[in-house]
């Protein structure tokens, strides 16, 4: 590219950030505030949670009616960077909203990516047929709407820009996306921190070891543990996804079961402690020792939730299973409570993603730059032991574009395409 071709680049993608960061951002504050709203009620109000049969038969005859391919959330978004068939309708961003207010106000075992990075792309797409992008533009502005909700939400621009890089180009990063995923990433973080003052969680990690060989040793079996979990919570949400399709043939019934026994779980288990995002929980996993079992009952009650057609997404809880994991590990592996914690906070994330370099990033961000390391090789030995299981069914790292272009593919394995 000379010149005026570079200053063309970036003079439309400065544009076009700025307006994905915005929309994004501002989607995500709105989001972030009904959210915390929602969460506050249904632990002061806890008689709530006994109309959550009736809050998903709203959900799923609402996807059911009005849905259409929206019902597939982010297995949409990624293919259609593969496919560019269809564009993403923008009743995405109202339905996954109100979809995942409805579930956390009335006690459903969610997260809140899966809204944001949808809110996103939803929204980043609507711009395709304004400005007439081609199927390349498209993909790029699909990755730069990504990184924006995931940004915002979070309070992570770089893992935010990473995560959309890593997620959809699993192997095929290209050059042109990287300048639009960061500057979207951080446009729709300072307008959901700054411009609305949402504020994020703060993760308190009081001791980061020295660097010894035997230190980062201890790494590896955490690692293993937390890949493991991380192919467990994609392999439950499978699971239960595919056993609710199988024996519930009338989709707005299964959330009605679903919260019929999630209701009768929390009467009988007399605990909110594993319903909703769940955030107190991992902040107590980096201060003080907590049930060993914590990982395995957040693990199933996402899975089950999310597989009966409740609104939500996989990270946050993806994170407290993580900490809560490390947490229980501390009475085996001899490092740093806190340490153990946030290396399975991102351990596993990366296990259920496979996105090691986005984690590590995000830890960083998160925790402090000093645990580096220590998070890099978890995160890394999650990835390896993960094998190639996903929480994304769309996701799959063997696929090739429709499209390659002549130039602007950087790849990290050969193929045809590639430059020799």
């Amino acid at each position: 590219m000379n010149s005026v071709s570079i200053i063309r680049y970036l003079l439309r993608w400065v544009l076009l950030g700025l307006i994905v960061g915005a929309l994004s951002g501002v989607a995500s504050a709105i989001f972030l505030i009904s959210l915390s709203w929602a969460t506050d009620y249904r632990e002061n109000h806890v008689w709530i949670i006994a109309f959550l049969p009736l809050a998903g038969f709203l959900i799923g005859w609402t996807y059911y009616r009005y849905g259409e391919n929206s019902v597939k959330g982010n297995n949409l978004l990624l293919d259609e960077l593969y496919k560019t068939e269809k564009p993403i309708p923008l009743r995405m961003t109202p339905l996954v909203l109100l979809g995942t207010i409805i579930t956390h106000l009335f006690g459903g075992s969610a997260g809140r990516e899966g809204t944001a990075v949808q809110m996103g792309g939803s929204l980043a797409d609507q711009l395709t047929k304004y400005f007439h992008l081609n199927p390349e533009d498209r993909r790029i502005i699909l990755i730069a709407g990504v990184a924006g909700g995931f940004a915002s939400v979070f309070g992570t621009p770089l893992a935010g820009a990473i995560f959309a890089l890593e997620w959809m180009l699993h192997r095929k990063f290209r050059w042109k996306s990287w300048f639009p995923a960061f500057w979207t990433a951080f446009v729709a973080n300072w307008f959901c921190s700054s411009l609305f003052g949402v504020g994020h969680t703060h993760y308190f990690m009081d001791l980061v070891p020295p660097h010894t060989f035997e230190n980062l040793l201890w790494v590896i079996p955490a690692g293993i543990a937390f890949g493991f979990s991380g192919r467990l919570f994609a392999q439950c949400t499978h699971f239960f996804t595919h056993q609710f399709s199988k024996y519930v043939s009338y989709p707005p019934l299964r959330p009605v079961i679903g919260g019929l026994l999630i209701a009768a779980f929390v009467y009988i288990s007399d605990s909110t402690t594993y319903i909703g995002l769940g955030v107190p929980r991992i902040v107590e996993a980096f201060e003080t020792p907590l049930p060993w079992y914590d990982w395995l009952a957040k693990t199933g009650l996402t899975g089950f939730t999310l597989g009966a057609g409740f609104k939500g997404g996989e990270v946050t809880p993806l994170f407290f299973t993580g900490a809560t994991l490390g947490n229980a590990l501390s009475s085996w592996i001899p490092l740093p409570l806190a340490l153990l914690a946030g290396m399975g906070f991102v351990g596993v994330f990366s296990g259920a993603t496979n996105t090691p370099l986005a984690c590590t990033v995000m830890g960083m961000e998160l925790f402090s730059y000093e645990s580096g390391i220590f998070l890099g090789i978890a995160c890394l030995v999650a990835y390896l032991f993960s094998g190639r299981s996903s929480i994304y069914s769309s996701q799959n790292l063997d696929r090739k574009f429709d499209l390659y272009p002549a130039e602007g593919i950087f790849t990290l394995g050969k193929n045809k395409h590639s430059k020799k």
